[in-house]
């Protein structure tokens, strides 16, 4: 509810919402979306206001440190044993190879959440993997992605799936692999 008072505030108060906009901007590494109209969009609300767990943000904290894509460390051999059969966390940039169907990569010259120089390693290593991918840049911040509906970006979203839907039509049928997770979440693998 505090939040959501806020954000009306960010609203009523022009000069409160300027401070927050760059304390965002600052803590985001400079990205120059628009944080405080995103925040105060309906999806935000007291009923069903989105979150990021404390694991979640420390999964994220050990990627950005270790600099690989790798799956959460639970902290102990036997722990990660148990989640992996593997006494340290997967690298999953070392599993691209699995993956057979069509990756798009986009990237925000602008983004400073997710910068550009990521996506080009993510898109390298797939396609040293011979997964079929493509990666294209767009002037945009990270927000533009999700909140501004921009004829360039819906274009070649839509070329993308056009391409997709050609090619499934083309192949043979395939059999999807379910694999259960610790906590029982269905993971899928195509083959």
């Amino acid at each position: 509810m505090l939040f959501t008072k806020l954000a009306r505030e960010f609203h009523n108060l022009p000069a409160v919402g300027v401070l927050v906009q760059t304390l965002i901007s600052y803590l985001v590494g400079g990205d120059s979306s628009n944080w405080v109209r995103d925040l105060g969009l309906p999806h935000y609300n007291i009923y069903d206001m989105p979150t990021v767990s404390l694991r979640v943000a420390l999964h994220l904290a050990l990627i950005k440190s270790r600099r690989k894509f790798i799956m959460f460390d639970y902290g102990s051999v036997a722990a990660n044993m148990e989640a992996y059969g593997s006494p340290w966390p997967l690298d999953l940039g070392e599993y691209y190879f699995l993956i057979d169907i069509p990756v798009n990569l986009v990237a925000g010259q602008k983004d400073k959440v997710i910068r550009q120089s990521t996506v080009r390693k993510h898109y390298k290593l797939m396609k040293d993997a011979g997964v079929e991918v493509s990666y294209n840049e767009f002037k945009y911040a990270h927000l533009d992605f999700i909140f501004s509906h921009h004829d360039e970006l819906l274009a070649y979203v839509m070329s993308r799936l056009n391409l997709v839907g050609a090619s499934m039509k083309q192949q043979p049928h395939k059999k999807l692999l379910k694999i259960r997770g610790k906590e029982g979440q269905a993971l899928g693998i195509a083959v």
